[in-house]
């Protein structure tokens, strides 16, 4: 009599999961949860601060004694009267074309220096290369950078402020990378067919490279817009002042802006608002427009860093 053997099927050993394989716990859940929670709240409750006090009324500034945290009322009255005119709104226009006329320079600068140090064969392009990496460790020093923007003769002229700063080396390098990235078989396949380099450039390179691009000009822009000590420097002329050097100087100085004799028979304005409310109403001025172009921007904002960061 035979007796056929139970064989048993054991599963075969599962390997150890790998810690980018595990499942968070409930606890670091919310401890992550907890810790950015803190971290928004943070970022936040400044701009939360500005905001109310300048929108507070007098009253309410009075009796919080200084910054407001809790709205007591609703006063559009320090608004009103930095756009009625005057100072802060030529600074605004000023800080407007800075930041249009000199991001379109500097992008444009920037990807032609970029697309030519790319381009391996070119003269030179190591040399180029170095100079550039070398501003990364070596500063122009202030008298020398004051000696040359004097004798070109660019005091109160706005391209002082614009010429000195239109290449940045780190958005050199950046979008200097993103184009080695591209296909070359691209590139070479247009060079065969005839494409001379800029219309490669025109219509093959830039269509590629819009992240890198986007992400380029928002960093030109949040500097031009921010542009302060070179105005410090070298614009004299109140007229040309731009919004933050005007808003370094009202703040610092513990004043309010310069306004019109009638401004208490502004429409909406029932008194003269409080020094402080038109201070945070500049502040306010200032932040909104880089919040308002960061969104369209944002979903480029990664990519282009990351990829013009892959490859140098």
């Amino acid at each position: 009599m035979s007796t056929t053997p139970i064989v048993t099927k054991v599963p075969p050993p599962r390997g150890r999961r790998q810690p980018w394989e595990e499942k968070p716990s409930a606890a670091g859940q919310t401890g992550k949860g907890a810790v950015l929670t803190f971290v928004v709240l943070a970022v936040l409750f400044p701009m939360w601060v500005i905001v109310v006090t300048s929108l507070s009324p007098r009253e309410a500034i009075n009796n919080a004694g200084g910054l407001v945290i809790v709205p007591q009322g609703l006063d559009f009255s320090a608004y009103v009267a930095i756009f009625s005119g005057g100072r802060v709104t030529r600074a605004l226009g000023v800080s407007m074309f800075l930041a249009t006329a000199g991001t379109a320079l500097s992008v444009v600068l920037t990807i032609l220096a970029a697309y030519g140090l790319s381009r391996q064969g070119s003269f030179g392009h190591r040399t180029l290369l170095f100079v550039f990496l070398l501003t990364f460790f070596i500063y122009p020093s202030l008298i020398p950078s004051y000696l040359v923007v004097t004798g070109l003769g660019l005091r109160d002229n706005l391209l002082a402020l614009i010429l000195p700063t239109a290449v940045s080396a780190f958005n050199l390098i950046v979008m200097r990378a993103f184009f080695m990235n591209l296909p070359q078989d691209l590139i070479e396949s247009a060079r065969i067919d005839g494409a001379s380099e800029l219309r490669i450039l025109l219509q093959i390179v830039m269509p590629l490279s819009r992240a890198v691009i986007a992400v380029i000009s928002l960093f030109y822009a949040v500097g031009y817009w921010n542009a302060f000590f070179n105005a410090m420097l070298y614009i004299q002329n109140r007229d040309l002042d731009p919004i933050q050097r005007v808003l370094q100087q009202y703040v610092l100085a513990g004043q309010a802006p310069p306004l019109r004799g009638d401004v208490a028979n502004l429409p909406g304005v029932a008194s003269v608002p409080p020094s402080l409310a038109i201070q945070m109403a500049v502040v306010v001025v200032t932040i909104v427009p880089c919040v308002v172009i960061y969104p369209f921007v944002q979903r480029h904002f990664v990519k282009g860093v990351i990829i013009g960061a892959v490859k140098g």
